[in-house]
């Protein structure tokens, strides 16, 4: 499915200063940034040396995925870590195959670090760095697996565990050709591109160091750049006092929720905030940062009627859904008849895992474009928001903090 090009534009013109693209584009190194909390996990920004290198258009980059540039043999298993390192949240090093814009694959050292919002602690981007590994640094090994000993038998079969399968290859250039017909299923059909694969091999320190330095010349622009927004970025989690930390895979999922609606964590003292969509903050004129961490409690005011505030409470005890209209309070101090509905969001196991709220200014009664009246848009989020969380609670590490 083809991304609009605005919702591309919009994962650094929300976050950088307009100025961002030009100061990446002055940068050597061969990298793309992703976005993993749009669908898809798109490509938001590749730079000219990468473009160089494989071969590619900008415009045939922008807003794919990164495993287009991944082959038939590529290894099944770094790509089962890279997918691991982004459902984690977490840096990653690894020597990988890839492939150029005319089928030719080449290997290089890919690292990858995750980029995270300093008001909410929630991620941002994905830098991924690609560093050619050269033919005079490459060694005869797979991936990062060494094996101890000279027996050429021995550090074939690390391949094979590593891999799962191979094609006849040169294990260094001193030895003879092996015979690797391990897997007769795993040999190259029609529609593979048609070049002899290069011997596995690892990336020397040089490179390594390369790396390491493009990684940080970036992460000094982004840093630079959001500075000047006020949206400031970092390279290490940094998650404000009593607020838990939802995954990306959630966070994804809530965020195509175009509705106003906020989480909040019964787990935890007070029962804080731990998501707002991006309609509720619109609605109330808060910041994201002022928002979580804080129980719904500061919506209200002085006219608020403070019956209905315990109706409120008394349906969060008991865990049951209640609908009320509420007088609130904006960030301007200026008030508005909320239609709220709250009710309780189950994880896969049963066990309560959050409290939905969702927001409807009560002067707001045209239907939507699909013609749903208020009410319904309301019910149709809560539903929305249990299917997120029950499909996603079973993840590991799905919940932090």
């Amino acid at each position: 499915m083809e991304l609009p090009l605005g919702l591309i534009e919009q994962s650094l013109n929300s976050r950088y200063s307009l100025w961002v693209r030009e100061a990446l584009n002055d940068l050597s190194d061969n990298f793309t940034i992703t976005d993993p909390c749009i669908a898809g996990h798109p490509i938001v920004f590749v730079s000219p040396g990468f473009l160089k290198m494989t071969g590619y258009t900008k415009e045939e980059v922008i807003g794919k995925n990164g495993k287009m540039f991944q082959g038939p043999e590529t290894s099944r298993s770094s790509v089962m870590l890279i997918r691991e390192a982004v459902r984690e949240e977490k840096e990653i090093q690894i020597n990988l195959l890839n492939y150029r814009k005319d089928g030719t694959p080449f290997w290089v050292f890919f690292q990858m670090t995750p980029v995270f919002s300093k008001e909410d602690g929630q991620i941002i981007h994905f830098v991924g760095v690609q560093v050619p590994i050269l033919k005079n640094s490459r060694k005869s090994r797979c991936g990062f697996v060494r094996i101890q000993g000279d027996s050429h038998e021995n550090e074939f079969r690390a391949c094979k565990s590593f891999l799962g399968s191979c094609r006849r290859e040169l294990m260094s250039d001193s030895i003879s050709e092996l015979d690797c017909t391990l897997n007769r299923d795993s040999q190259p059909d029609s529609n593979s591109r048609g070049v002899e694969i290069e011997e596995p091999c690892e990336a020397c320190d040089d490179e390594k160091q390369r790396a390491a330095i493009a990684i940080s010349n970036i992460l000094f622009v982004l840093t630079h750049h959001s500075e000047v927004t006020g949206g400031l970025v970092c390279e290490r989690r940094c998650s404000l006092p009593r607020v838990g930390i939802l995954c990306s895979s959630l966070n994804t999922s809530l965020n195509r929720i175009k509705q106003s609606f906020v989480l909040t964590d019964p787990n935890l003292p007070d029962m804080p905030i731990v998501y707002a969509s991006d309609e509720f903050l619109k609605l109330t004129g808060y910041t994201r940062c002022e928002v979580l961490g804080r129980n719904c409690r500061f919506l209200s005011g002085i006219d608020t009627d403070s019956s209905t505030l315990f109706k409120i409470k008394e349906s969060l005890q008991s865990e049951q859904a209640c609908t009320v209209r509420i007088l609130n309070y904006r960030k301007n101090k200026s008030s508005f008849w909320n239609d709220l509905h709250v009710s309780p969001v189950h994880n896969a196991s049963g066990k309560l895992a959050y409290f939905v709220g969702v927001q409807m200014d009560a002067d707001d009664k045209k239907q939507d474009e699909h013609g749903l009246n208020p009410k319904t848009k309301q019910l149709s989020t809560v539903g929305a928001v249990k299917v997120a969380v029950r499909s996603l609670s079973m993840t590991v590490g799905c919940s932090q903090g």
